[in-house]
C-alpha cells in the first residue's frame, strides 16, 4: 500500500446525555473537568482506545491490523514477534536491549511493528522497553476534547440489592441492599481536532486505507462502545480539511476557525440541554489548496 500523500486536518464533534464520557481516576472517577471554565474535557488516550477497539471489531485481527496497545498486552512480548519474524538474533552482551548495530536490521524491526500493527504506524509508540523495537512518530494525533458549554456533573446514588460475600450478608442483618455511586452529565457537546501528517505517514507506511478505516472508527466507535456508565455517546460531526500539498497549504488553526458550533437555544456559557440547541456551520471559503469535506 501507498503512503498517504497529502496533509490532513478535521473537527469532530460527539455528545454525551447522561453519563460518563471519561473519568478522572484522581478525582473518584467524576467526569474530567477544567477548573478555569467547567467545560468538560475528555483526553486523546481515551478517544484513541475507542478507535483500538473499534479496529479490532472492524479487522478481527486480519493482517497489518493487530492492536499494539491492547488491553492485558505485555508489550515486550509484542516486540519481541518483530526479532523472532526478522530472525534477528540479540546481542551477546544486551541481548535485546538495544537495536542491532546493523542499521538495516534496526530499521526492519521497527518498519515490522508499523506494518503489523495498526495503531503503532497510526499514533506512534515508544517501544525502548525491555525489548526493544524503536521508536515511532505516528502520523495521526488528536488533542483533548473539550465541551462546547460548562457541563454539570451530577451524583447519583444508586443501590444493589446483593452483596459479595456471606460475611457481608451477616453484617446488612438481613438486608442485601449496597449503596453506591454514578458520576454522570446530563449533557455535553465535545469537541476535538485532529492532525494528518504526510511526511510522518511516509515513515510509518500509513495509507489511505488506513485513512479510511480511521474515517470510519469516528464515525461509528460509539456505537460500538456502549455502557451504564457513558449513557448516550453519539458522533455529531467530522469535518476534513485535505491539502494539495504533503506540507500542507494553510495554517491548522485557520481550516480550524472555518468550523463553527454556535449556541441557537439557551444561554451560551450555560449547560446545554441537547444537540439541538447547537447550530453548525462551515465556511466553504479555503485557502488556496485546502478542500473542506463533510463526512458526517
Amino acid at each position: 500500500m501507498t503512503a498517504l500523500a497529502q496533509r490532513y486536518e478535521f473537527v469532530y464533534l460527539f455528545d454525551v446525555t447522561n453519563g460518563n464520557p471519561n473519568g478522572d481516576p484522581d478525582a473518584g472517577n467524576l467526569p474530567r473537568l477544567d477548573p478555569e471554565t467547567n467545560r468538560g474535557l475528555v483526553t486523546d488516550v481515551c478517544l484513541k482506545r475507542k478507535i483500538r477497539n473499534f479496529v479490532t471489531l472492524a479487522k478481527d485481527n486480519a493482517a497489518g491490523h493487530a492492536i499494539y496497545m491492547q488491553e492485558k498486552a505485555i508489550l515486550n512480548n509484542q516486540h519481541k514477534l518483530a526479532w523472532d519474524a526478522l530472525d534477528i538474533p540479540p546481542d551477546a552482551k544486551d541481548q535485546y536491549k538495544r537495536l542491532p548495530k546493523d542499521e538495516a536490521k534496526a530499521r526492519a524491526i521497527t518498519a515490522w511493528m508499523c506494518t503489523n500493527f495498526f495503531d503503532v504506524r497510526t499514533f506512534g509508540a515508544v517501544m525502548t522497553t525491555g525489548i526493544n523495537a524503536g521508536q515511532v512518530r505516528g502520523p495521526v494525533q488528536l488533542a483533548f476534547a473539550s465541551s462546547i458549554d460548562p457541563v454539570v456533573p451530577l451524583e447519583i446514588s444508586i443501590t444493589r440489592m446483593a452483596v459479595t460475600t456471606e460475611g457481608e450478608a451477616e453484617k446488612q442483618s438481613g438486608d442485601n441492599r449496597t449503596m453506591g455511586r454514578k458520576h454522570i452529565i446530563p449533557y455535553g457537546l465535545y469537541r476535538v481536532h485532529g492532525f494528518i501528517s504526510a511526511k510522518l505517514a511516509e515513515r510509518t507506511g500509513f495509507s489511505d486505507d488506513d485513512l479510511a478505516l480511521l474515517w470510519q472508527s469516528l464515525i461509528n466507535m460509539f456505537e460500538h462502545d456502549r455502557s451504564a456508565a457513558r449513557g448516550e455517546m453519539a458522533a455529531r460531526g467530522l469535518y476534513v480539511f485535505r491539502h494539495a500539498d504533503a506540507l500542507g497549504n494553510a495554517p491548522a488553526h485557520v481550516l480550524f476557525d472555518k468550523v463553527n458550533v454556535e449556541r441557537v437555544n439557551g444561554e451560551k456559557g450555560t449547560p446545554a440541554h441537547g444537540f439541538s440547541d447547537y447550530k453548525v456551520t462551515v465556511d466553504e471559503n479555503m485557502p488556496d489548496g485546502v478542500e473542506s469535506q463533510t463526512l458526517l
